[in-house]
């Protein structure tokens, strides 16, 4: 009996997290201030935590990434029919991240680290209005560093260590300089950021083989990071899409923290009174089946007749003499 209680309470935790506002700001004053939301080009940090001995090529690398699937994630954004206008913006995106950029932090909130992003108020007001945007969202991919639990494949062997990953994070920003609304959310109660990639992975072969409990971390090769980030998301039936699994697993989440009812007040089902269907006539003759003239007509089978056509009885009665008057002093 306590572990089904503690499951309710669990269950029920989980759906108060689903079906709450995940927005900095009340849904309905989010729908009312942006109607026409723009998404920048994907950016880079490249003066991030990167420590990855061939830098300069996995910049490269993500950029190309991020083209390449990013007009994936604004389609998903318009699907959600949340937004009057939605469009991916033009120009290239390490110019833009130059011209917004203020600061960044490492923060490390509700156990989950990550990098905060801070712009410019004025050329951030700037390119919203060169645009007739109401927001924009802007996302990052960038460099941390952090200490993590890396299993091996076959899950016999696990270590932990510093690794260098790469993450995403996104804000939709107003032009005043509001957060709307960020990635990673912490208005949820289960807190889950994954990363985009980790860079780094222990060789626990290398340690097998030298017979030594000394597992050594390595950076992964360029040519094996494409090959995670190109990797194929596969339908139903194990069919390859055109999705990237990493970044459709980051696009998904974001997503789901984007959905909102900004029509819930209207959607309220009004009451549908069942006599507004016309009434059917209920002398209407019954068909009794032929019968032979030698044999006594058996009687109509009873017709049982649905409620929604019955007939209420008449107020008065059809014949005026038949009606009952009680009389004086009577306790009728």
């Amino acid at each position: 009996m306590k572990k089904l209680l503690i499951f309710c309470m669990l269950l029920a935790t989980v759906v108060a997290g689903c079906s709450q506002n995940h927005f900095n700001v009340p849904t309905e004053n989010f729908a009312d201030r942006v109607r026409a939301l723009g998404v920048a080009p994907i950016f880079v940090d490249a003066n991030s935590d990167i420590r990855h001995p061939r830098k300069e090529e996995l910049v490269a690398l993500v950029a190309e990434m991020n083209r390449k699937y990013e007009q994936q994630f604004v389609r998903k954004i318009k699907a959600t029919g949340n937004f009057f206008t939605i469009a991916l913006l033009d120009g290239d995106a390490q110019d833009i991240f130059g011209k917004l950029f203020a600061r960044r932090e490492k923060r490390d909130d509700a156990k989950i680290q990550y990098n905060k992003y801070f712009w410019k108020n004025d050329e951030l007001r700037d390119y919203l209005r060169k645009n007739n945007l109401d927001a924009v969202m802007l996302l990052v991919v960038s460099g941390l560093t952090k200490t993590d639990k890396v299993t091996s494949v076959a899950q016999f062997s696990s270590l932990n260590s510093d690794y260098n990953y790469l993450i995403m994070t996104a804000q939709i920003i107003d032009a005043n300089g509001t957060i709307l609304w960020e990635y990673p959310n912490f208005r949820q109660h289960f807190q889950n950021y994954d990363p985009l990639i980790n860079l780094e992975y222990p060789d626990f072969n290398e340690a097998e083989a030298n017979h030594t409990t000394s597992t050594v971390v390595k950076f992964k090769t360029i040519d094996g990071i494409r090959r995670t980030l190109e990797q194929k998301r596969k339908d139903l039936l194990l069919r390859e899409t055109q999705e990237s699994e990493v970044f459709s697993t980051q696009f998904d989440k974001m997503i789901s923290l984007l959905g909102y009812d900004h029509d819930l007040g209207n959607k309220n089902p009004v009451p549908v009174v069942e006599t507004a269907r016309p009434l059917q006539p209920v002398d209407q003759p019954v068909k009794t089946p032929e019968m032979k003239p030698a044999a006594p007509a058996p009687k109509a089978p009873a017709v049982e007749v649905p409620a929604v056509t019955r007939v209420p009885m008449l107020e008065k009665p059809a014949v005026p003499t038949d009606e009952i008057v009680p009389a004086k002093g009577s306790t009728l």
